[in-house]
């Protein structure tokens, strides 16, 4: 029996109705009245909108690939494009290759041979990054120049498949700007610096999703988090249970957790978080992991 919830999925689709009010509201009237409000609505419109295109990519909440993609097409986030997303993430999906600083297109790690040939001004800013407030601050950007300069160069090599997630990313980025030039009442500065803490937002949750581990099924987090940034997730915080039921909506994964919780403990080996809370007060000005990768080889 398929994993996903029989019917239409009403709740993804009234959130995403919700998203595109809070986003447009922040940008329109809100942006108006009091500009740090309509600044926090768009934020917290992209970041939420950025969780439901991983939902969308995931197959939710219609059958058809295509409509689901159509759902989010504005791309609200401004620098990546559904497509790419959608590949690349899914590759992600396979836990053998989960961390591998190759073939995990999320890893947050490097190989030890190329990290020792890194300048040392260029490790440095590696290590802040790896701290939580770093990742915060400088990650968005770094994490999109590394994703674009990689993607240039696979254009460059012939692969179309990257070629055609960029072209379509143009009127997606295109229904964006239309909206900003008719519509905004926010300045251009206001706007791009509520996306850019929309991304930063995003960044909490992939800070350490994985971590590096012997054992393929040790390397995915649980986070037991049910506040805001939970809901911003959509609960992809609960890691290793979206991992393990990639196909089940959002809203089950809580309660799939909360019915067995030793299954997905006993599973990753208790990688395991009370909140995220727990995590800032831990790791904002403190690394987790190095950045060249713990178990590979340094010769």
């Amino acid at each position: 029996m398929s994993e996903r919830l029989r019917g239409l999925e009403w709740p993804t689709l009234l959130l995403l109705a919700g998203c595109y009010a809070l986003w447009a509201l922040g940008t329109t009237w809100a942006a108006a009245v009091w500009l740090p409000l309509g600044m926090i609505l768009v934020t917290l419109g992209a970041a939420l909108h950025s969780s439901l295109t991983h939902e969308m990519l995931h197959g939710h909440p219609f059958r058809s690939r295509f409509w689901n993609g159509a759902l989010v097409f504005p791309a609200l986030s401004l620098v990546v494009p559904y497509l790419r997303f959608k590949d690349t993430h899914l590759a992600h999906h396979r836990d053998s290759i989960l961390t591998d600083p190759y073939d995990d297109p999320e890893s947050n790690f490097l190989d030890p041979k190329v990290w020792h040939r890194l300048p040392r001004a260029a490790r440095m800013v590696m290590r802040v990054n790896n701290t939580l407030a770093g990742r915060m601050l400088l990650g968005p950007l770094l994490g999109t120049l590394a994703f674009a300069l990689s993607d240039l160069r696979a254009v460059r090599r012939g692969d179309r498949r990257v070629l055609l997630g960029w072209a379509l990313h143009v009127p997606a980025v295109g229904v964006v700007v239309w909206w900003m030039l008719s519509l905004g009442r926010m300045p251009a500065w206001a706007f791009l610096l509520s996306t850019y803490a929309a991304l930063s937002i995003l960044k909490i949750r992939t800070f350490l999703e994985h971590r590096a581990h012997g054992d393929a099924r040790g390397r995915t987090v649980i986070i037991e988090d049910r506040g805001p940034l939970a809901l911003i997730f959509l609960n992809n915080n609960l890691h290793v249970v979206h991992h393990m039921h990639a196909m089940v909506p959002w809203y089950r994964l809580p309660v799939m957790y909360r019915r067995n919780p030793q299954r997905y403990l006993s599973r990753n080996g208790d990688y395991r978080y009370r909140s995220y809370a727990e995590v800032f007060r831990r790791y904002f000005l403190r690394a987790k992991d190095p950045v060249p990768h713990p178990l590979w080889p340094r010769g």
